[in-house]
């Protein structure tokens, strides 16, 4: 049975709360959606980085968005508990374009990521990476 509307708008909102702290450089409005063993897994400038969510918060609070930053979210899929968000980023840190996967679950009614995959857009590596 497919979710209703409202579902789908539920899981949009906690996916923005992703956005809303890469947009600000601050990793306090994603602490609200991961769960405290969220792993991270991703290519960035040609290097894995995997492990914990906490390596994404890094990221965020050392690197500003930079003001051409954009994004984009879509729900890909709801499933009573489980849902899949892709979120489009242009021009994070003023330079990287990035495909993220966010794996969220229903936890006590509430929508929480538990995982992060990502892809970068590889013509936006650093220089002499690729």
């Amino acid at each position: 049975m497919r979710d209703e509307i409202k579902d789908y708008e539920a899981v949009a909102a906690a996916a923005e709360k992703f956005v809303r702290s890469v947009a600000e450089g601050d990793s306090r409005h994603a602490r609200t959606l991961f769960t405290d063993d969220a792993v991270l897994f991703g290519m960035l400038d040609g290097e894995l980085e995997h492990g914990s969510i906490e390596r994404f918060y890094h990221n965020v609070d050392t690197v500003g968005a930079g003001e051409n930053f954009k994004a984009r979210v879509d729900v890909l899929a709801v499933e009573e508990t489980v849902a899949v968000v892709r979120v489009l980023e242009e021009k994070w840190g003023g330079r990287i374009d990035f495909t993220d996967f966010l794996l969220l679950l229903k936890l006590n009614g509430e929508w929480k990521c538990v995982a992060k995959a990502y892809n970068q857009n590889s013509n936006t590596m650093a220089p002499n990476i690729c």
